[in-house]
């Protein structure tokens, strides 16, 4: 990457891996023209149970051993898959378990969840520090995985950095990858469109992934901006926000947790709640929570709410001025607190439609204060590795702050991430 001569950049990249894959549900359905009884899934259910004794175990026998290679726990994983399905079948209790666990098959599907692309990573501390050493930073980052049908998934990886070296490390990430379980209503949505995932079959961090789940995310769970948020006596817990698209419309989510093996996924409502590219403050601000967002797709506003899950209006606070901003800017991330205010990492578009990455500072007792920014960009497409699956893009979700080091994971081309680090002093001194 080019940019100014400030960053430190690594050597370690994240490429998508097509091996990687979770068993998500499939539901063949009669397309509306042709809805008749019985129902596709009966249909199903009745040439599978025709089977005879010798089919039946010769089917499920080969099943198993292809799931058995890179998934855990394949006999309740296919029953719960029947579970689901089962209301639609006449007369389910009647089923044996080696059949329901063959219908389960069939109404499943395996699906490679970053075989296009794994970018536009976010970084928070790892809940867990226990045995970091020599000033080591335990990490997590979550990325955007694009598969099949250019559908987003939230994944998961974890690492070291060594700050006062600059060095990153990547712990090494499971083959294996378990789907949430969905907690709360039948339909997995609560009246107010929220869903409690249950991730507690992975063992690390790196076997988690969250699909799509709800209507509004048909198309995808995409750019989650994780945050460590500290509300006042309350524990820390983990935040993100993340552009929810059914394929027509996008909308803003939260993304709660406390520990990354239960998440609670809930719509934000107001009239920012439409827009992409919110990021919360780590606290609140002048006791009001506080946020940036892009609502024009053309400037970085600066919202207040009293309630996480209501967001509305604004204020313009950063608009383009610099040649390689001049289309339009948004945040990268959430705001990062120094002594000296609010740093906050930005994107401008320029020419050609390039993504470039700069930095600004607001005023810590009242962010609606602009107090300097980058004239030029920090981080911008190298003709080396510019070209991907969308060329001329770098691109980060958070970075994360040790003493007065930073560390930038960032996506490159929308195709791979990487990372930079960079000295909070050397980073101040170039802004304006």
């Amino acid at each position: 990457m080019a940019g100014v001569d400030i960053m430190k950049h690594s050597g370690v990249i994240l490429r998508p891996d097509p091996m990687r894959t979770v068993v998500r549900p499939f539901l063949p359905e009669y397309p509306s023209a042709f809805a008749r009884e019985p129902t596709r899934a009966q249909a199903i259910a009745d040439r599978i149970l025709s089977l005879d004794h010798d089919q039946l175990e010769a089917e499920l026998k080969t099943t198993l051993e292809s799931l058995d290679e890179r998934h855990r726990d394949v006999d309740a994983m296919l029953l719960r898959r029947f579970d689901d399905v089962a209301r639609q079948l006449k007369d389910p209790d009647a089923i044996g378990r080696d059949c329901q666990r063959l219908i389960g098959a069939y109404f499943s599907q395996e699906y490679s969840f970053e075989a296009a692309a794994l970018f536009n990573p976010s970084v928070v501390p790892h809940p867990e520090q226990p045995d970091a050493v020599n000033g080591d930073v335990r990490f997590l980052l979550s990325l955007r995985g694009i598969g099949e049908g250019h559908v987003s998934s939230v994944t998961f990886r974890t690492g070291r950095w060594r700050p006062a070296e600059g060095t990153v490390t990547m712990e090494p990430s499971s083959q294996t990858a378990v789907a949430p379980v969905i907690h709360g209503p039948e339909q997995g949505e609560s009246a107010r469109g929220e869903v409690v995932l249950g991730c507690g079959g992975s063992r690390t961090l790196s076997e988690t992934v969250l699909f799509p789940v709800l209507p509004s995310q048909r198309q995808g769970i995409e750019d989650v901006r994780m945050v460590r948020f500290a509300d006042g006596e309350a524990p820390t817990r983990y935040v993100g926000t993340y552009t929810a698209f059914d394929g027509r419309d996008a909308r803003c989510e939260l993304l709660l947790t406390d520990d990354f093996k239960t998440f609670e996924m809930r719509p934000l409502s107001g009239a920012a709640a439409a827009y992409k590219g919110t990021a919360l403050f780590p606290r609140r601000v002048n006791g009001a929570y506080a946020a940036l967002g892009r609502q024009d797709s053309e400037n970085i506003w600066l919202m207040r709410s009293d309630d996480l899950s209501r967001w509305e209006g604004g204020d313009i606070l950063i608009a383009p001025r610099y040649p390689w901003e001049f289309v339009q800017m948004g945040n990268c991330g959430s705001p990062i607190e120094l002594d000296e205010g609010w740093l906050v990492l930005t994107h401008g578009v320029g020419t050609v439609r390039n993504y470039c990455m700069g930095a600004c500072l607001l005023d810590r007792d009242d962010p609606s204060r602009l107090l300097a920014r980058t004239p030029e960009p920090i981080l911008e497409p190298d003709p080396a590795d510019r070209d991907g699956y969308v060329p001329n893009v770098v691109y980060s979700c958070g970075a994360l702050l040790s003493g007065r080091e930073l560390l930038i994971p960032y996506g490159v081309a929308d195709n791979f991430a990487t990372f930079a680090t960079v000295g909070i002093d050397e980073l101040l001194r170039i802004m304006r």
